[in-house]
């Protein structure tokens, strides 16, 4: 004999089993696919766009990092970072590269502390790779939205390219010739600007010295 359920409890039963299936649809076999295809077809993008070094991860050429001097005193918390010479030299960064940090300064273009704060920014970027302050390119002064950007300008990855030379005791030609090889064009051909990964160039970078 067929037993009747009072409606209230039928409609419960039915979201319950709308329920499990939608689970196992979008919980198991959605993910499971996904990672499938990703693993089978990306499973370099898919796993962190990690650089290797001998088999150990040194780095994800999707997050940019300091190229710095080790501190002078590893307990002070105020020393400035030192550029390290013997790299290329990411754009600044207002969370010092700090994956828990993203962000920028939020600073405007008419803003006194930024404005003094670039200036200071030119005439330090001048002196290190030796070149004249109006020739410094306009990311190597300013920081992006992230705080995150591994990408810095063609223009200045070659501005840098005596000083790393010098600074490995490399052919300037060899070197140059390694940027020009990271040069990426525009996305899609008309979207963006041309741009340089330095954390793969100076992945790469260890490669050639």
């Amino acid at each position: 004999m067929r037993t009747h359920l009072p409606p209230v409890l039928r409609h419960h039963l039915t979201a319950l089993r709308m329920l499990l299936v939608f689970t196992v649809i979008t919980g198991i076999a959605y993910p499971l696919l996904v990672t499938g295809i990703s693993q089978a077809g990306l499973s370099h993008q898919a796993n962190g766009s990690l650089l290797k070094t001998n088999g150990t991860p040194v780095a994800s050429s999707l997050i940019g990092q300091n190229f710095s001097l080790p501190k002078r005193n590893p307990q002070d918390e105020t020393e400035t970072p030192r550029p390290d010479p013997k790299w290329f030299q990411p754009r600044p960064s207002a969370g010092g590269y700090d994956p828990t940090a993203s962000g920028a300064s939020n600073l405007g273009p008419n803003n006194t502390d930024l404005i003094r704060t670039v200036r200071e920014r030119r005439a330090a970027v001048a002196a290190f790779d030796g070149v004249r302050p109006e020739s410094v390119p306009v990311d190597a002064v300013t920081a992006s939205g992230s705080g995150l950007d591994p990408a810095i300008s063609p223009a200045y990855a070659y501005e840098q390219v005596n000083r790393v030379a010098k600074a490995r005791h490399l052919a300037p030609t060899k070197v140059r010739k390694l940027v020009a090889r990271h040069v990426q064009g525009r996305v899609l051909g008309f979207l963006g600007q041309e741009r340089v990964n330095v954390v793969e160039l100076n992945h790469d970078l260890t490669r050639l010295a």
